[in-house]
């Protein structure tokens, strides 16, 4: 076994480069003939006096013997590599119908090269149910350019983080390679920014085509859109990209620059459409952008959906917009005044944990249906709130009584009391409930004592521990179908925790703006993957979490076993192990198989 270097003119412009090939010399029939066993490429750099070593290590790990001196870690490393492409390109011919007996020594036996595949296998299948491979390619993307974006895509549900961390994981760790007949090792770093830029390109066409073909796949009705905002955070500057920008971080990383994602998705959690913005971009003015974008692609009913939306977004301007484009809205009001006559409400949702009734009020004015709730859950929380900023407020009064009769802290009477004033107005909430009186020494004009009293809130106040308010154009619906809708948001609320959490969409390391939002592309992309794997999980009672079921299947793995044969042959075969019965439930409730990739025998 040795390296040939062959010289080979371009096409292009004339020039002269070298390929490199393992080559094996065989004796047959006519005479000694040299078998390529595998083409190294034009990129092959190992320096040529490393030749014989790389080769004979090559050999050994084919032959499944031990070196008997030290080996260089990366001259072993290559050698792994290449000879774990030649078991899978030199495989032997397979006869189903024959049963392949061998005598082999035990103690030979060795098994290398294990790869995950089980998280792997599952999103494929996600990602092949949904037609995405078959669109890539009518969408121009060539073999290698749909490779390269199902390992993205794949990878960043299987092991979230940035295309560089992706494209190690693709050539190390992953079996997605063999499960789409690709060598990953071909597929050079500036490939996936590449990969990252041309599904950017096509971003409308990709979007549309999976949601019509998940609103088909499983029947999905066109009668609710959920809109909100979430955002991440930059690691670095970014002083030279456009999207990124200081604002509220809902990460509480404000010292970064941000940049901003917004969705729209359906009531079932799929998305529709997403757009990225700039960090410090306001939620409220993007509305009709992205709802105006939606009307373009058409709606398979004819009929606009009730959109819902949380108060961040529901301005009198948007709800304004809404009301003259005649979309139907469900939105938190803003409204401070909440009223709740619990004689008068129903309940719309009772258990152990909590139990919410729900007023409907018919506002004459804005000629609105109002629903005022009560949740119990909600009301502890809001007391709980209160009890802190009540604790707070008066350990802050109690500093600075404290502080009276000590050298070099605040005792000016008004200085304290503008003081005072300030902590009333920090902590505003439960301030008016307080009388608060100072004591001052005439002769000094210094403060001597402060003292404070508590008085419950009077029951004519607007404030109802466990109360809010919801607006909608809606007037046939009913408590429980409009309450039912707003739950909604906390699903919408799921999905961020998803994309940031299990998907990687934090924080952000481009620095381009381009490369920015294909990265939070890809994430979306991802995102309907899982969603698509947990929603049919969903109708065979199967609730886990993303993160939960990755961890279940990635237990899987590819490994190839060794061993050598009484023939003084070397037999390789490679297949994945046997699924755990969890990883068999999950993969019979999808309908996919329980062995992932086909098993490659190869005799040397």
């Amino acid at each position: 076994m040795y390296i040939r270097r062959t010289a080979t003119k371009s096409r292009k412009d004339g020039g002269q480069y070298y390929t490199y090939r393992l080559v094996e010399s065989r004796r047959t029939e006519k005479g000694v003939r040299q078998l390529t066993l595998l083409n190294l490429g034009a990129e092959f750099s190992l320096p040529r006096e490393q030749w014989p070593d790389l080769t004979k290590r090559i050999a050994e790990i084919l032959n499944g013997q031990q070196s008997l001196f030290a080996i260089n870690c990366d001259i072993d490393e290559l050698a792994r590599g290449y000879a774990s492409r030649i078991v899978l390109s030199h495989q032997d011919p397979q006869d189903s119908d024959t049963i392949d007996y061998r005598e082999v020594d035990l103690d030979s036996v060795e098994m290398s090269r294990p790869r995950s595949v089980g998280g792997e296998h599952v999103i494929l299948e996600a990602l092949r149910f949904l037609g995405l491979d078959k669109k890539l390619a009518e969408l121009g993307f060539n073999g290698p350019q749909t490779a390269a974006a199902i390992g993205t895509i794949v990878g960043r549900a299987c092991q979230p983080g940035s295309e560089l961390a992706t494209h190690a994981w693709l050539k190390e760790r992953s079996a997605l390679g063999e499960l789409i007949d690709y060598d990953f090792d071909k597929l050079s770093l500036y490939s996936m920014y590449q990969i990252s830029d041309q599904l950017l390109g096509k971003k409308a066409e990709i979007e549309q085509h999976l949601y019509e073909l998940e609103h088909n796949l499983f029947g999905l009705h066109e009668t609710i859109t959920l809109y909100d905002f979430t955002n991440t955070y930059f690691e670095g500057q970014c002083k030279n990209n456009a999207l990124a920008a200081h604002g509220h971080s809902k990460e509480k990383r404000s010292d970064c620059p941000l940049v901003t994602l917004g969705l729209v998705l359906d009531s079932s959690g799929f998305p529709r459409r997403s757009h990225v913005y700039e960090g410090n971009v306001s939620e409220a003015k993007t509305l009709s952008e992205m709802l105006s974008a939606l009307e373009k692609g058409g709606s398979s009913t004819g009929q606009k959906p009730t959109v819902v939306m949380d108060a961040g977004i529901a301005t009198e301007d948007n709800i304004t917009w809404l009301q003259e484009n005649l979309y139907p809205y469900l939105v938190v009001s803003r409204k401070k005044h909440r009223e709740f006559d619990k004689a008068s409400s129903v309940v719309v949702k009772k258990d152990d944990e909590c139990t919410v009734r729900a007023q409907k009020v018919f506002d004459e004015k804005t000629q609105e249906t109002l629903l005022y709730c009560h949740s119990t859950m909600r009301e502890k929380k809001d007391q709980a709130i209160g009890d802190r900023f009540v604790n707070r407020f008066e350990a802050e009064l109690q500093k600075l009584n404290n502080g009276l009769p000590k050298k070099r802290c605040l005792k000016k009477y008004d200085k304290v009391m503008v003081k005072i004033g300030r902590l009333r107005q920090k902590y505003s909430r439960v301030s008016r409930q307080y009388t608060i009186t100072v004591k001052q020494d005439e002769k000094s004009g210094n403060a001597t004592n402060i003292t404070w009293q508590c008085q419950p809130a009077p029951e004519t106040t607007d404030t109802h521990p466990g109360v809010y308010c919801l607006r909608t154009s809606q007037t046939g619906w009913d408590e429980s179908t409009l309450w039912n809708t707003y739950t909604m948001l906390t699903d919408l609320e799921a999905v961020f925790r998803s994309l940031k959490s299990e998907l990687g969409m934090r924080p952000v390391h481009h620095q381009i703006a381009k490369r920015v939002s294909g990265h939070l592309f890809i994430t979306v992309l991802a995102y309907h993957l899982v969603h698509a794997i947990r929603f049919r999980l969903k109708q065979v009672d199967i609730h886990s979490s993303w993160a939960s079921l990755r961890k279940v299947v990635s237990s899987q793995t590819r490994v190839t076993v060794s061993m050598q044969c009484k023939k003084g042959n070397t037999v390789h075969i490679r297949k994945s192990t046997r699924p755990e019965t969890i990883q068999q439930m999950i993969y019979s409730a999808l309908g996919i198989k329980s062995h992932p990739g086909h098993t490659v025998k190869t005799t040397i």
